[in-house]
């Protein structure tokens, strides 16, 4: 038996995955963090989380579990971490997975450390993915795999967790598909089993990313240009746009040819958006920094399969790594790889590790 703390988010994931570390004989407490520090009172659709109504909706599973809860106040910690780096990430000229830095820096880290501190053994959440014991001779060692449900699969944004907090972790959902959990939590008769999922980047409820940039960066006026430098148009500031991106480019000069344009690269020094045709955007190298690795660092040339967004396809690829740098070259182009995203890897279901992309560039002809 271990004493684990279960993060609580509000939602019906992580109140089976308590529910599930209590069957499973551990001691359980239930922690939810308040990440915000003005918490709305009821979240609006299926958008945002962490208002007080999911406090409320996760204290009423915990009591129906009859286990401790608590509510930890990590808003200052989230504030830095996650949502000030996201800021400069897109002042930057970067495209920032800030779930991916959650996990690293909040869950992971601050939630994990407060919790060994405390005296528990591990944390456990909601979060679709496996954990696999694989004896290596010397012991056991913990493998980080993808979900049986490759619908909800997470392990993409587990893709940052270490060996060390691989061993401190539990997701007890990752052998069940989300139709299944549900049901589970009716059958458990908790309130929460039909409660819509939340989505999108859950300190911006409202989805609007671009009006909450402008909000803190104020708007700033450039270019929108072509590969040429010939002007199309205007935005509100650079921070704005990602490679990648179609919608809302507002052009005031249509292509000669009629051909949709995509942004292709932004340039905060100069504060420019620069668009181009789709062939513009495909990509077959990627360079990483800030390596985390689930395991082991790979040594030498090794084969893997490279993800770069959270529900995207896995694109057969080799890698290798030198310190926190690592260099990924993929078997055919794929389109809209940004920097600021994260690459990553996969040997079969098992997750490699990730790095922070900071370059993309092209080896080859299609």
């Amino acid at each position: 038996m271990m004493r684990v703390v279960a993060a609580m988010s509000g939602g019906v994931d992580s109140a089976v995955a308590a529910a599930r570390m209590l069957d499973a004989g551990h001691e359980v407490v239930g922690v939810h963090l308040a990440l915000s520090q003005s918490a709305a009172t009821l979240r609006e659709s299926a958008r945002g989380c962490c208002t007080l109504e999911d406090a409320g909706d996760a204290r009423r599973v915990a009591d129906r579990l009859g286990i401790p809860f608590y509510v930890w106040d990590m808003a200052e910690r989230f504030r830095e971490d996650v949502v000030e780096d996201f800021v400069a990430e897109y002042a930057a000229g970067r495209t920032p997975n800030p779930c991916l830095r959650c996990n690293e820096k909040i869950k992971f880290a601050a939630l994990l450390d407060k919790a060994l501190a405390l005296g528990f053994d591990a944390v456990a959440t909601g979060h679709y993915a496996q954990i696999r014991e694989v004896p290596d001779g010397s012991g056991v060692r913990r493998e980080l795999h993808r979900a049986v449900d490759m619908a909800k699969d997470q392990s993409y944004v587990l893709g940052v967790l270490d060996a060390e907090q691989l061993a401190r972790a539990f997701f007890p959902l990752g052998d069940t598909t989300k139709p299944d959990i549900r049901a589970e939590a009716a059958e458990r008769g908790f309130s929460i089993a039909k409660k819509p999922d939340s989505h999108d980047i859950c300190f911006i409820a409202d989805g609007d990313t671009r009006g909450w940039l402008t909000a803190r960066l104020g708007e700033q006026p450039g270019e929108i240009v072509d590969t040429d430098g010939t002007v199309l148009g205007e935005h509100g500031g650079s921070f704005g746009y990602t490679v990648g991106q179609r919608r809302g480019l507002g052009l005031k000069v249509p292509a000669a040819d009629g051909a949709k344009r995509y942004v292709v690269q932004t340039r905060p020094e100069t504060n420019q958006v620069v668009v181009g045709t789709a062939e513009l955007l495909g990509v077959d190298e990627i360079t990483g920094d800030h390596a985390r690795w689930c395991g082991a660092a790979p040594e030498g040339i090794v084969s893997v399969g490279a993800q770069v967004r959270a529900h995207g396809e896995e694109i057969p690829a080799t890698a290798w790594a030198d310190g926190d740098h690592v260099e990924v070259r993929l078997e055919r182009r794929i389109r809209g790889v940004a920097p600021g995203q994260s690459v990553v890897l996969y040997e079969g279901t098992r997750v490699v590790g990730s790095a922070t992309i900071a370059g993309t560039g092209t080896s080859r002809k299609d």
